[in-house]
């Protein structure tokens, strides 16, 4: 998987994860990749920084000097982004690889959804080529 930066034409950035390169410019070709913000369908890459992995310790480091009033605004804007993923879109459950195939296969009509799977359905889901993003997990997810 890669993630891009994307902007559209009205000036929006956001994120896209896509399978391969190639994947992105074939949704994108086709008017798939529509901007989050005001639906614009005319989107392309962003000037991106270029990732660089870091060892677990470096890791553990940066997360330490994350001052506590960051930590917070960062969480708030994970639960905002998140909120405006489901808003509009259809928790199937953990009916979500059944629901994003038949969506795939325009076996129904395409809609936005949101659901569980398992590791097994992910994997998959991605051999079939059929696309779609993890949402970001919360700290209260897990209580």
């Amino acid at each position: 998987m890669i993630k891009y930066r994307l902007r559209c034409e009205a000036g929006h950035e956001f994120e896209g994860w896509f399978r391969s390169s190639a994947a992105f410019e074939a949704q994108s070709g086709a008017g798939r990749v529509t901007c989050p913000d005001c639906g614009g369908t005319d989107v392309s890459k962003a000037v991106m920084a270029p990732s660089v992995a870091m060892r677990t310790k470096d890791k553990e480091n940066a997360a330490a000097r994350l001052q506590p009033d960051k930590q917070a605004q960062f969480l708030q804007l994970v639960r905002e982004a998140r909120q405006k993923l489901v808003a509009d879109a259809d928790d199937v459950g953990d009916r979500f690889p059944e629901e994003a195939r038949k969506i795939h296969y325009e076996e129904v009509e395409a809609r936005k959804i949101y659901g569980e799977a398992t590791g097994e359905e992910v994997h998959s889901l991605l051999e079939e080529g059929i696309e779609f993003m993890p949402l970001p997990r919360l700290p209260e997810d897990g209580n």
